[in-house]
């Protein structure tokens, strides 16, 4: 069994009241793929340009990671984006994006990637994570995340790719927006109701919600004194979700992805103590099996680990 990951692979410059980094590895498919890679063969697709040193696809690389369908653009320059965040990290400014070759990415997956068990669409062009879907077929669970701008740009092609994945993973307020409910639960109904069997309302430092046909189970984040970089949390708490969902055999019911909702907890927990992917990369699977441990003191749910890897 496989994941394949389509998304950005990107170079971050971040800003925080604990301290900056001018660049560092980052993008929705680095984040998801780092946490994912705990449990199963991970694949990405992606696009990068010459300025992809070995020191990042040292890291892209970590417990594993296949970047076969990495996209090396000759003569192109990798995505970057460059960010402050406020004293309480709840809010951030965007002080530069460089699509670069992300602009005119097209994803291209090999036979192996098209193959995976599971499938998992980051923030991208709707019409794009369409058209990954029609290749990937044979995938028994897919997820999508998206963003406020499809939303507002993109409505039509997006509830065209909602409709035909599994899981929409999104934060409270966009899948509001989405469906025009003044409430997460009234909005997450309605999105069940289009076919899919989870809807994931991520809320930031207050947790997550899942929401399926069999009921509501709410998550809080795990207990932080201190968070240093919050950049590519969300998609550590999908890696570690969906991965999880990809070690588990048998039928994806309710419970289980109650107890992947802790996966995701616990590793995007990591993720936010240091900048970037710095913390995640050294992260050990005894670490990650403490804190859902812990997570499960906090809220009941079936604990039955899944089995870990590095």
């Amino acid at each position: 069994m496989s994941v394949t990951v389509v998304g950005s692979i990107a170079f971050d410059g971040v800003k925080t009241p604990f301290g900056e980094r001018e660049r560092m590895l980052g993008g929705a498919a680095t984040h998801f793929a780092l946490a994912a890679s705990f449990f199963d063969e991970i694949r990405v697709v992606g696009p990068v340009g010459d300025d992809f040193d070995d020191a990042a696809w040292k890291t892209l690389r970590t417990r594993g990671i296949n970047t076969d369908d990495v996209e090396h653009v000759a003569g192109g320059k990798t995505f970057f984006w460059k960010g402050v965040y406020g004293d309480n990290l709840n809010s951030r400014e965007t002080l530069e994006t460089d699509l670069n070759v992300f602009e005119t990415f097209e994803p291209k997956l090999s036979p192996a990637a098209q193959e995976a068990d599971v499938l998992f669409l980051a923030n991208i062009q709707p019409d794009l994570q369409y058209g990954v879907l029609q290749q990937c077929t044979k995938a028994r669970f897919t997820a999508l995340d998206s963003m406020d701008l499809w939303i507002n740009i993109a409505r039509e092609s997006l509830e065209k790719t909602i409709r035909a994945v599994d899981c929409l993973i999104l934060n409270d307020e966009e899948l509001e927006q989405l469906t025009g409910r003044p409430t997460t639960y009234g909005a997450a109904q309605e999105i069940l109701g289009w076919g899919l069997k989870a809807v994931v309302g991520k809320q930031g430092k207050y947790g997550a919600a899942l929401y399926t046909a069999d009921g509501v189970f709410a998550l809080p984040a795990y207990p932080m004194t201190d968070v240093v970089d919050p950049t590519g949390a969300g998609d550590t708490f999908a890696g570690g979700f969906v991965g999880s969902l990809a070690a588990t055999e048998g039928e994806i019911t309710h419970d289980v992805l109650k107890r992947a909702m802790a996966y995701g907890t616990a590793i995007a927990s990591f993720n936010v103590q240091e900048f970037g992917t710095e913390r995640v990369e050294r992260l050990t699977g005894d670490e990650i099996a403490a804190r859902v441990a812990d997570l499960q003191g906090m809220t009941a749910f079936d604990a039955t680990p899944v089995a870990l890897r590095g």
